[in-house]
């Protein structure tokens, strides 16, 4: 054997047949299969006061819940509740949670337009606190700390909501927030200072550096 001569190494030992078993070819799951075919189902309550925008607004809910997120729905007017179930043909399980969200959003006092957004986008989240979480306010306290989180008009509320892409709904003592997280904790904090006792002026500026901060980020 000359130094120039290279060992052959003895390949692997095939087997029987002459060929390995080919990887088994297994189609993905359908949602459905996925629960074990058993149908998901999420219950939505509806308050006194939401009753009749709901009745207004019930088709502009049905169709992207039915038609476009594959998830059936219905009115239990018995129980008060909306009621969503999966099908067959839903084509994601997570859709049910985004359709239980998004009729929650609805009754917290969001618009439809507004609301329909957390179907469509992930990163999306609803926050909510009380005034009285922040700062304990009694009486004629309290209703101007409330006037101030709106402004004349609602101005100081349209300013928080353009600036951090947010929406708010400021329901009695309540406050609930739609947007990204980020965004939500901008928002908070701004409204935080108003209830604190902090002047608008004081609150706008605050903000225009921090959404200007936001926009370089992104």
């Amino acid at each position: 054997m000359t130094s120039m001569e290279i060992e052959k190494v003895p390949s692997e030992p095939k087997s029987a047949i002459g060929f390995f078993p080919s990887k088994p070819q297994f189609e993905p799951l359908k949602p459905h299969e996925m629960s074990e075919g058993k149908i998901q189902f999420r219950k939505v309550a509806v308050p006194a006061h939401r009753f009749s925008p709901l009745k207004k607004a019930w088709l502009d809910l049905y169709t992207p819940i039915y038609e476009q997120m594959k998830i059936d729905v219905r009115m239990n007017l018995k129980a008060r509740k909306v009621e969503l179930k999966t099908r067959t043909d839903t084509p994601d399980v997570s859709n049910l949670q985004k359709c239980a969200d998004f009729v929650h959003a609805f009754m917290l006092g969001f618009e439809v337009i507004d609301a329909i957004a957390l179907l469509r986008m992930d990163e999306l989240y609803v926050d909510s606190f009380e005034i009285k979480d922040v700062k304990t306010l009694r009486g004629e306290h309290l209703s101007r700390a409330i006037g101030r989180l709106s402004g004349k008009g609602g101005k100081t509320r349209f300013a928080i909501e353009n600036s951090t892409r947010t929406r708010i709904v400021v329901a009695d003592t309540r406050i609930h927030i739609l947007g990204s997280f980020a965004n939500i904790k901008v928002a908070r904090d701004a409204l935080c200072s108003l209830i604190m006792g902090s002047p608008a002026g004081k609150v706008y500026s605050k903000l225009r550096a921090v959404s200007a901060r936001l926009a370089e980020r992104f």
